[in-house]
């Protein structure tokens, strides 16, 4: 898997056929959304196409799903699946912006009309994950990058209002809702290991600003002490 410590809203994106993931990248490995992807492309219905987003916390799944009726040259790309996680504040103009931009190139670099989807292999489409990393960062953190997304949305669709939203937890069956539950715990356990050793890391430094400022002070008193001496000396001398 393409990974990056860019920060970007734009946290997970992948391209599937079915279940496969062909191109994958992730640019926030420690926020584990990639587990939501393998919750969610076994949901995802090709019947007819679909643009649609799953809440989940502070995270928005979004996905554009083909359908074998859009492809009737090629039926095997009626199952493919482009996918973005990205964060609540970010909205859904800018993902599904980058998800019709990178349904562009990815055709653009596997013929849609010949190439078959259902034989490739997992990361059959591996040279496509550096693209995915590239238009991540750009649409996700530079204005031009949002500009354009917002553009390609104006393009293809008249109102993001009009994608459905669910919550993801409605998808799920009892056990998949555990899995995420015992993943969102990890990753709140993690946060509160990590504020402790922040929290013991900052009790040690106020000690020892306390420490500092104490031996400070006795030293500035017994200055005043050795003052007062000598001037009395020097008076009754």
């Amino acid at each position: 898997m393409a990974s990056s410590s860019t920060q970007t809203p734009l946290l997970y994106s992948c391209i599937a056929h079915h279940t496969t993931i062909l191109s994958e990248c992730t640019t926030s490995p420690s926020s584990k959304t990639s587990s939501l992807a393998s919750l969610i492309l076994p949901k995802i219905d090709h019947d007819s196409p679909q643009k649609l987003t799953y809440t989940h916390g502070s995270h928005h799944i979004h996905y554009i799903s083909e359908a074998s009726s859009a492809h009737p040259g090629n039926p095997s790309a009626g199952g493919l699946t482009f996918l973005v996680i990205a964060e609540s504040s970010l909205g859904r103009r800018v993902p599904f912006g980058f998800l019709f931009e990178i349904r562009k190139r990815f055709f653009d670099e596997f013929d849609v009309a010949s190439a078959d989807f259902a034989d490739m292999p997992n990361y059959g489409a591996g040279s496509f994950n550096a693209e995915l990393k590239n238009l991540m960062v750009e649409f996700g953190t530079t204005s031009g990058g949002r500009d354009d997304a917002i553009t390609n949305v104006q393009r293809e669709m008249d109102d993001v209002r009009g994608i459905m939203t669910r919550n993801i937890e409605g998808l799920l069956e009892r056990g998949e809702r555990i899995d995420l539950l015992v993943d969102k715990t990890d990753r709140l356990g993690g946060s509160a290991r990590e504020f402790r050793v922040r929290s013991r890391g900052l009790k040690r430094q106020m000690w020892w600003k306390n420490v500092k400022l104490m031996a400070l002070l006795v030293v500035v008193f017994l200055l005043i002490i050795v003052a007062i001496v000598i001037a009395v000396k020097n008076a009754t001398g």
